[in-house]
């Protein structure tokens, strides 16, 4: 069952994504509300995937994932962007994101984007 990582500073998303994934077979590992908590429990929880939210307080999810692919250059994430911040998504996924999904979630996309980044 693999396990997953859900960051975002929003607990209503958290749980929406947390719904989605604990009904398709993955497991939560944990849940973090900002980039900076998200570095410090990658290390310790080593999921073997993370949602990353793009805009946070205390430390944004490009930040976050540049952090952790240093670390951990093997480390999968998937980027969680609002419409129109293409522009980030694009910068996340240089420094190291394996792809992104949109909100509002859809389940299948979800599960797609994360099936792709682990596989």
């Amino acid at each position: 069952m693999p396990r997953v990582l859900i960051v975002d500073d929003a607990a209503f998303m958290r749980m929406m994504l947390k719904d989605i994934l604990t009904k398709n077979g993955y497991e939560v590992a944990g849940e973090a509300e900002n980039g900076k908590v998200a570095v410090s429990m990658y290390q310790e929880l080593k999921p073997d995937v993370t949602t990353m939210d793009i805009t946070m307080p205390e430390m944004d999810g490009i930040s976050a994932v540049k952090e952790i692919k240093k670390a951990n250059p093997g480390a999968k994430i998937v980027m969680v962007s609002a419409m129109g911040q293409q522009a980030m998504v694009i910068e996340a996924i240089q420094a190291g994101a394996a792809d992104f999904i949109v909100k509002p979630f859809q389940p299948d996309r979800v599960l797609e984007a994360l099936g792709k980044a682990i596989s």
